[in-house]
């Protein structure tokens, strides 16, 4: 899922720069079905998407469901413990990232 696929274009007579609309994120709240790693050198979130979802493009729900870490960088603090939402609420995760950003 390409996360950027959703932003909206803006570009008007009056302004003709290309400007996005802001993308937004659902709250991903820890269950008791979620997984905690602790990362090492070289971790980074598209790999762990790979790793337990076999897809890297859903990188940014494991860096948004650790609000401890920097959600601008690929790359998680070493040595951090960080939680891995259960893959099994992937679905529901998508569902209320596509209604919130009003994606049909």
């Amino acid at each position: 899922m390409n996360r950027y696929s959703v932003a909206k274009v803006i570009k008007t007579f009056d302004d003709p720069i290309r400007r996005f609309t802001t993308v937004k994120y659902p709250s991903i709240l820890p269950t008791s079905l979620d997984i905690y790693v602790y990362t090492t050198q070289g971790d980074r979130y598209d790999t762990l998407a790979l790793t337990y979802y076999n897809d890297s493009s859903l990188w940014w729900i494991i860096n948004r469901a650790n609000s401890n870490q920097s959600s601008d960088s690929l790359y998680p603090s070493k040595g951090a413990q960080i939680r891995i939402p259960a893959s099994q609420r992937i679905p529901s995760i998508i569902s209320e990232y596509n209604i919130i950003n009003n994606i049909v």
